[in-house]
């Protein structure tokens, strides 16, 4: 039987801020010290977006201070639930639950880890890289993420070189750019310095610019919409590449009890169910997309 870690319920967490960005999108920091301190890349929380709505809304967690005891969570407004949230201000306070969930597992021997974000799957990447960069010295991630709409942030060009990008496509996170980390976006909006395409696209041609030798130590993460981690598997299966994706589902318990966000899986027995909220949300891609 697969061990579940200790799930918290934090009825007082108190938003520190909560910041508007184009495209409906907000941050959200709150105060739950005993779930930063559990949280992982991939951890997501179960949250009241008001008293008067019943059904909580799973959100995935970005980033984590442990010392100062906050959360962070990128969201879009995407419904009635999360339109009420977007009302909530600094000083409320809310009921979460967290953190649940299987989260990424990154290989020591995979030194090149590519992380792929699309849309509100970009928060488990940002947090993944923050783990990475601090307690995987030897690794050198690339971050790649996608949008339709701004991203929610204000796009810089990157002063980090990563060779086997095309020509232009310089815009990066400027969080990662302080970290040291390199990264690149994609969207077929038009957005200065970005990639003119699919994010897949663009891991596609980079992956593809390696030596085999550099590809043996290349890993995929990614978290996004279903078609997008669709092409992340048939890309990490035409290259042979281990990948692990983040599914995005709806739920309503949350904690595995109800198995209303099961999963179609291919195990070593044969086909099964596995519910995304604590089999999951972050799987063997091979075993959701079989190829």
């Amino acid at each position: 039987m697969q061990h579940r870690d200790t799930i918290l319920l934090v009825d007082d967490a108190e938003i520190l801020s909560h910041d508007a960005f184009p495209g409906e999108q907000h941050v959200l920091r709150l105060l739950a010290p005993g779930i930063a301190e559990r949280a992982k890349p991939g951890s997501f929380v179960h949250l009241s977006c008001d008293p008067m709505l019943p059904m909580r809304r799973p959100l995935s967690i970005m980033r984590v201070h442990p010392k100062d005891g906050w959360i962070e969570l990128l969201y879009r407004v995407f419904g009635y639930g999360t339109a009420l949230l977007a009302q909530r201000r600094a000083g409320e306070r809310l009921s979460i639950l967290g953190p649940i969930g299987r989260p990424f597992a990154a290989q020591s021997g995979r030194q090149r880890p590519v992380l792929i974000g699309g849309g509100v799957g970009i928060p488990p990447m940002i947090f993944l890289a923050d783990v990475l960069r601090r307690e995987a010295k030897s690794h050198r991630p690339l971050v790649l993420m996608g949008s339709e709409v701004p991203f929610p942030f204000m796009p810089k060009p990157s002063q980090i070189m990563c060779p086997g990008m095309p020509e232009g496509v310089i815009a990066a996170v400027p969080l990662l750019e302080d970290w040291g980390l390199a990264s690149r976006l994609a969207s077929g909006a038009g957005f200065s310095g970005c990639f003119d395409g699919y994010v897949t696209d663009l891991a596609r041609l980079w992956v593809a610019s390696l030596s085999e030798e550099m590809r043996r130590e290349v890993e995929v993460f990614a978290c996004g919409p279903h078609a997008m981690l669709e092409a992340t598997a048939r890309l990490a299966h035409e290259f042979d590449l281990p990948c692990q994706v983040s599914l995005e589902e709806f739920m309503a318990c949350a904690v595995g009890g109800c198995a209303g966000c099961t999963v179609a899986v291919r195990t070593p027995e044969g086909p099964a169910m596995k519910r995304v909220c604590v089999d999951g949300p972050v799987f063997d891609a091979a075993t959701v997309f079989p190829q």
